[in-house]
């Protein structure tokens, strides 16, 4: 059976072979692309929640802010940077009370922005794949049946032991699309929710850190 499939593949037309390698080597990259963003993702949401558990412990704000900055920023991370960094500017300046809640919230929202900026990238790829790969291997489907039925041209009685190696290897064309697409379509939209929850966990910690950092400024 799989020499059969193996051998409809090699004795495709060169134009339904371009179609088959470019789909295979979508679905590879593809597949790369949803185990490195699976990774990246579960890394994320850990660190979330280790950040949030060191934040809440108690623990000086200046103290976590000299730790954070000299290490590389991620998440949480980069929005407490950009929110700390923010109030400590301008409460040394002695900003108005206004002024400052609302740079830090400013602040603190570019640190969102950057943070699910880092963990979308390369998803628009899956989204290209899962949109456009079946209608390439529909591409190829009608170029190969097209070519068979030329074929039926040349000869005086037509039967469907003359046509059915043409059109199944180009049904296989087809079939690569929806290979390469579902899978990145499942992944794209899976992923998709899961930064969503976490940009809206980066929010909700933005919105309580303003509110800590507002009654700081108030008590002093």
């Amino acid at each position: 059976m799989n020499e059969s499939l193996l051998d409809l593949i090699l004795n495709a037309s060169l134009l339904v072979q371009a179609v088959m390698t470019l789909l295979l080597a979508a679905s590879v990259f593809s597949w790369a692309v949803i185990f490195q963003k699976s990774r990246e993702l579960k890394r994320a949401e850990t660190e979330a929640e280790v950040f949030e558990g060191r934040f809440w412990s108690g623990i000086d704000l200046a103290e976590l802010y000299k730790q954070l900055v000299k290490a590389e920023p991620r998440g949480l991370e980069t929005v407490f940077l950009s929110g700390y960094r923010e109030f400590v500017r301008l409460f040394k300046r002695e900003a108005p009370p206004a002024l400052l809640s609302e740079n830090v919230e400013r602040a603190m929202r570019v640190g969102v922005g950057r943070a699910l900026e880092a963990l979308d990238e390369r998803l628009p790829f899956l989204a290209t794949v899962g949109s456009t790969s079946p209608y390439v291997g529909l591409f190829g489907t009608v170029w190969g049946i097209m070519n068979s039925f030329r074929a039926l041209a040349n000869v005086q009685q037509a039967t469907l032991s003359l046509v059915a190696p043409g059109i199944a290897e180009a049904l296989i064309a087809t079939a690569m699309g929806l290979f390469a697409a579902i899978p990145a379509v499942i992944a794209y939209n899976r992923y998709t929710n899961r930064i969503d929850r976490l940009g809206r966990r980066y929010e909700h910690f933005a919105e309580e850190f303003l509110c800590l950092l507002q009654q700081r400024a108030l008590e002093k």
